[in-house]
């Protein structure tokens, strides 16, 4: 029996292809192990979205050689987004590599460990959660119809492309019945779900479906678009328990002339109107967001026109990214680059001020009761380290609880209600009530 060892990086998107990946491999008799060291062939999943992505994939592909230089006989796949969209360059740089995949590209993979048949129409059924029991994302499509200027995923990862509510909700249930507590939507676009296969919008209904499944708790969705965000999913966050008012929409910019430049479909107003009838409809909801600093034609009067909003806004999370030239995208020939000193220095500046933001909100919370779900237990401390409906994995604030009395063991998953004592930037300490 071949032992595999399989390395995802990047996006939580990457982490379900490399489940389905794995759920596939078991179903076909092979080892999957932890240790790399010890397998006899490598799956680098990768990512190529950005630089900083691309050349932390390289890294991993290289140290992945650098095992079978000290035992031949291991061999080393490179598979996901890096390969889909460098394969050529990939096969002529790095011929040591075995064998090069695309995304999603399971009959392929296992054909090239010598299996003819692979179980591709119980891709999902099979997948192997890698993630804690307690929760699972659940990717609900695949692509992207957009075409922002600074993006490569829609030339990497193709159109959009939904997948149907039958098949999404016999997932779910599966991985309710295998102890997720809590549902984690994904996709490159959550808005546009259902409109190329119903003709319409149809996000919230299979959210209301999936709400139904008894054993989920918490149904999370991540990547709204702005342009034709749908609406009535705001009631549903308003008034069903399981729904967390949580919305995470990137927007990228809000000067209106880096909007265009971007090719993103919204303006200034038009996000702002959202923005705020978020918080009119939903007074509780956490809004989080995402910009690109220092994007071709970006003026220091863009930059401080972000900054203004970012401070009148304030968003409860709030991540960034430095623009990353990238090949056959529209904002590859744009005019107007800008420095990377000085998109660095801007990208600083707005996390400082979200770090003034997050501090003034996160104490807010003090003597107040929250619900969290724990998401490690440290034995060794007798501490809890949990999340806030307002926090995704990952990516978000944790709550650190120390004062769990009796010395208690708490399990992963635990839903429990919290009384914040202090905080921080970035973290809420409490004591279980």
């Amino acid at each position: 029996m071949k032992k595999i060892h399989v390395t995802t990086l990047g996006c939580s998107k990457n982490v379900v292809d490399s489940e389905v990946l794995m759920g596939q491999l078991a179903y076909n008799r092979f080892e999957l192990i932890e240790r790399p060291q010890e397998a006899d062939v490598l799956i680098i999943n990768t990512c190529g979205f950005i630089q900083d992505a691309k050349e932390e994939s390289l890294q991993a592909i290289f140290e992945a050689l650098k095992l079978k230089e000290e035992d031949p006989a291991k061999k080393v796949f490179v598979a996901g987004c890096l390969s889909q969209r460098y394969r050529q360059d990939i096969e002529k740089e790095i011929p040591e590599v075995d064998a090069i995949f695309g995304t999603e590209d399971y009959a392929s993979i296992l054909n090239s460990l010598g299996k003819k048949h692979a179980a591709l129409d119980n891709l999902y059924r099979l997948r192997k959660v890698s993630t804690p029991r307690h929760y699972a994302y659940l990717k609900i499509s695949e692509g992207c119809n957009h075409n922002c200027a600074f993006c490569a995923i829609p030339a990497i990862r193709g159109k959009h492309r939904s997948r149907s509510m039958e098949s999404l909700i016999d997932e779910a249930q599966k991985l309710a019945e295998n102890g997720a507590k809590e549902l984690i939507l994904i996709s490159q676009d959550t808005s546009y779900y259902g409109r190329d296969i119903y003709g319409r919008s149809a996000i919230t209904e299979l959210t209301r479906r999936l709400a139904d499944i008894p054993g989920l708790r918490w149904i999370r969705l991540l990547y709204w678009y702005p342009t034709n965000f749908p609406l009535d999913i705001l009631d549903l966050m308003k008034n069903h328990p399981k729904v967390l008012p949580y919305i995470d929409i990137p927007i990228q910019h809000i000067s209106d002339a880096m909007l265009h430049r971007m090719r993103r479909g919204d303006t200034r107003k038009s996000l702002l109107d959202l923005l705020r009838r978020f918080r009119e409809e939903i007074p509780e909801v956490a809004l989080r967001t995402t910009l690109i600093l220092g994007h071709p034609g970006e003026t220091e009067e863009d930059f401080q026109e972000l900054y203004d909003f970012v401070k009148d806004i304030k968003f409860d999370r709030l991540g960034t990214f430095v623009y990353s030239d990238e090949e056959n995208t529209a904002a590859y020939a744009l005019p107007g680059k800008v420095e990377p000193r000085v998109a660095l220095e801007r990208q600083e500046k707005i996390m400082e001020l979200q770090q003034n933001i997050s501090i003034t909100k996160n104490k807010q919370f003090i003597n107040r009761k929250i619900e969290v779900i724990i998401d490690e237990f440290q034995a060794d401390s007798g501490t809890c380290i949990g999340r806030t409906y307002r926090d995704a994995p990952e990516i978000d604030n944790e709550v650190i609880i120390s004062d769990l009395g009796n010395g208690k063991r708490i399990a992963n998953g635990s839903l429990l209600e919290v009384k914040i004592e202090e905080a921080s930037e970035y973290e809420l300490y409490g004591k279980i009530v």
